[in-house]
């Protein structure tokens, strides 16, 4: 199967995105064909060869008459309809200029029907965007995956004035979606990602971490309009990777895993907090018996927790513990594909989990409190309703 991976190491824009697929080997004349499909007044993709900080990258500008139109989505989307792009392109780039318009009506406190689109609306954008619908098409991969997003620091200029970075729309996208951290000493002083690049990522990638396993086919540098002390490329990887490779490694995501130890904290009280974990939306939590100095018995507490809920969940260790510090890092998880079964057993029916193993094959796990409400009901133990439940599954 053949998929993609954004590096978004200096963030992503349209133009960085339509760059990076060109450099990957996507033809620059039949996005143009599209492109000027769409009635735009003389517009015209040109690309060239440029260097940031020493490495190469092709860069596309939009070049086209100056106008002072903004566009509602509903003039945009005629346009698209009215194109001679494909029914997959149409799609796409109708999908995310949708996005966007959703995030900006979210915004602004209005309707989606009437948003007045400004920067996105314009031409450069427009082009950005259904180019890289196109290229998208072109490039034929089955699946995108991405590095978590960097989004910059500081403040950025907009039709609405004076915005902290990340802008109000490019926030709204970027809901759910793991950003990179940057030392506090290091930041990056200028706007990385642009509401065009959020949703092109929202659109298309279906998740976020570490580079997948692939055999690597080819690789394509998109560069950024602007400069700064890194280089400001969006690296494109394009290669195969085989079904049982893809299910070993199931949806890659970016998670935060949070460790303290604890010596000096109850045993109740722990146990309290890690119960609050739970309630709070934590991944996991786990507890693991340590000798800390002066031979005191203690725990590591470790949580897993998705990015956006990290600094929630390090809070609530730190009321209900008495934790002085505790240890943050950044981790990607890998999960099996998986999905809720009931199963049926003579004494009745046992809910539990299905994973799907890396060979294909699968893998059922009765859930503990449907077995002990089962075996209460029947009396019998939970055991022989864990072993029927995963026998009557195995049978078929």
């Amino acid at each position: 199967m053949k998929i993609a991976y954004l590096d978004c190491a200096s963030g992503i824009s349209g133009d960085m995105t339509l760059g990076a697929l060109v450099d990957a080997g996507v033809d620059l004349a039949a996005i143009q064909a599209g492109i000027d499909s769409l009635g735009l007044p003389s517009c015209r993709l040109v690309a060239t060869q440029v260097k940031k900080k020493g490495f190469r990258a092709t860069q596309v500008v939009v070049e086209h008459e100056p106008e002072h139109a903004h566009r509602h989505l509903h003039h945009i989307t005629k346009m698209i309809d009215g194109s001679t792009l494909t029914p997959r392109q149409q799609e796409l780039a109708t999908a995310i200029f949708t996005r966007l318009g959703e995030a900006e009506a979210l915004a602004h406190g209005t309707t989606i029907e009437k948003v007045h689109f400004h920067e996105v609306g314009a031409v450069d954008s427009i082009a950005d965007i259904v180019g890289s619908a196109i290229g998208w098409d072109l490039l034929g991969v089955a699946e995108v995956y991405a590095s978590p997003i960097p989004t910059g620091s500081g403040f950025v200029q907009i039709a609405h004035g004076r915005c902290a970075i990340p802008a109000p729309a490019t926030a709204e996208l970027l809901k759910g979606v793991p950003l990179a951290e940057f030392p506090a000493d290091q930041p990056v002083k200028g706007e990385l990602t642009t509401p065009t690049g959020a949703a092109i990522v929202k659109t298309l990638v279906k998740g976020f971490g570490a580079l997948p396993a692939m055999t690597i086919e080819r690789i394509g540098y998109g560069a950024g309009q602007k400069d700064f002390d890194h280089p400001n490329l969006l690296r494109l990887i394009v290669g195969e990777t085989t079904a049982a490779s893809a299910a070993s490694t199931g949806p890659s995501t970016t998670i935060v895993l949070l460790e303290t130890n604890l010596d000096d904290t109850p045993g109740e009280a722990v146990g309290d907090c890690v119960e609050r974990l739970w309630e709070a939306g934590a991944l996991d939590v786990a507890l693991t018996p340590l000798q800390m100095k002066k031979h005191r018995p203690g725990v590591q507490l470790s949580v897993q927790a998705t990015p956006a809920d990290a600094e929630r969940l390090a809070a609530l260790i730190f009321r209900h513990t008495t934790a002085l510090g505790m240890r943050r890092q950044t981790v990607a998880r890998i999960v099996l594909p998986r999905r809720k079964e009931t199963i049926a057993t003579r004494w009745g029916d046992v809910a539990g989990i299905v994973a799907t193993l890396p060979d294909g094959g699968e893998r059922f796990t009765p859930e503990h409190d449907a077995c002990r409400a089962v075996a209460d009901a029947a009396g019998v133990t939970v055991r022989e309703v864990y072993l029927a439940a995963a026998a009557a599954f195995n049978r078929g």
